[in-house]
């Protein structure tokens, strides 16, 4: 008989993810306020989207390995410290480069926090893995669902020069995660390493494991895109900041709900089908958001947020139970690969953008799902 989960440390794990993704919702939000402050081009906010996001992809591997490796928080504590510290600090940026250098060493925090504890959920979850997994992302979606709000009445009603304020929530919070979040577990693989650690980590599920990082990265891709550009699209449409922030958060809030529900369903009748389902639904969701106008948008941003973010927990789970060494790296190859390289693609997005203009582009991408169908149907079943 499995352990019950150990709800005050996987409250404590949420708490880090809900606090360091709170501060990086903050960004995109906001673009269409860097561009009328600095004048940036929609290539140049692809860059700073791209490149932060990049970071993830090439910090969040080693850090997985580093985990496994040696049993510290440091991980931990100083990632989130930076994010929450280095967001609110882009408030005060003069110019494209400095903006540039605050949102990135923001993002390098939160790929430094993220490997660690994704990895430590399944180990205090007991016999509900996908739905301990779904409450852990629900904590990073629900706050890219309020941060978005927040940040962008702020910013309305202070300034942009204000936002370095925002960091006493994150500190406080950081001092109470100190107190609360135990060391991680050793995987055993301090003796390994960097590739036998993955050789280890994987072992023969190494062809599901791809299998499912591809999924995962086709899915990043079409839901970075959309989160970088959807403000600055209805922006353009009319809409204020404030409400283009409400359209983000909608999206991401939905995804909140869908994630969970898609979790405990998963823990049903497995992983397989809910992929299936979500992924099927995804692309004709898509496209009829882009169709809508009005009112109609805020509805529309919701079933696109809970099509596209149903399945992110699911990933990570999924490849944790085939390949059930290295938590942490497995987390970070699902998570930080994936995520941070399907943002990496955004500066390409942008140039994109600024030539065919942001809607014929999030269209052509609105058909990325349709791809990763096929691959699905080749993934394990329940067993």
């Amino acid at each position: 008989m499995q352990p019950k989960a150990n709800i005050k440390v996987i409250f404590a794990l949420t708490l880090v993810h809900f606090t360091g993704d709170f501060y990086s919702s903050f960004t995109s939000p906001l673009f269409p306020l860097f561009v009328e402050k600095m004048g940036l081009s929609l290539a140049q906010i692809g860059i700073i989207a791209g490149v932060s996001r990049l970071l993830a992809f090439i910090v969040q591997p080693s850090v997985g390995y580093l985990a496994d490796r040696y049993q510290t928080r440091s991980f931990i504590l100083c990632g989130l410290l930076l994010t929450v510290v280095f967001i609110p600090l882009s408030g005060i940026s003069i110019g494209f480069w400095t903006l540039l250098l605050a949102t990135a060493v923001g993002s390098l925090g939160s790929s430094m926090f993220h490997p660690s504890v994704t990895g430590m959920v399944p180990v205090y979850s007991g016999s509900k893995a996908g739905f301990a997994m779904s409450v852990f992302n629900t904590g990073g979606t629900f706050a890219f669902g309020i941060g978005p709000l927040f940040v962008t009445w702020y910013a309305a009603r202070f300034g942009l020069e204000a936002l370095p304020i925002t960091m006493a929530f994150g500190l406080m919070s950081a001092a109470y995660l100190y107190v609360a979040v135990p060391s991680p577990q050793s995987e055993g693989l301090r003796h390994l390493g960097f590739f036998g650690s993955i050789r280890e980590s994987l072992g023969s599920a190494w062809k599901i494991i791809a299998m499912i990082w591809t999924v995962m990265f086709l899915r990043a891709v079409v839901g970075q895109s959309f989160m970088t550009f959807m403000p600055v699209l209805y922006v353009q449409k009319g809409f204020s900041v404030v409400s283009a922030g409400i359209i983000f958060s909608l999206f991401t809030v939905a995804g909140t709900f869908s994630g969970l529900l898609a979790g405990h369903i998963s823990d049903r009748i497995g992983f397989k089908p809910v992929f299936i389902f979500t992924h099927v639904i995804m692309t004709p969701i898509l496209l009829l958001f882009l169709q809508m106008e009005g009112k109609w948008v805020y509805f529309g941003t919701m079933l696109a947020g809970g099509a596209v973010l149903a399945s992110l927990p699911l990933g990570v789970v999924m490849a944790q139970k085939i390949a059930v060494k290295g938590r942490s790296m497995v987390a970070s190859l699902m998570m930080g690969f994936a995520f941070g390289l399907g943002g990496a693609v955004s500066p390409v997005v942008g140039k994109l953008a600024d030539i065919f203009s942001i809607k014929p582009v999030l269209t052509g991408l609105s058909l990325l799902p349709l791809l990763t169908i096929p691959i699905i149907c080749l993934f394990p079943g329940k067993k």
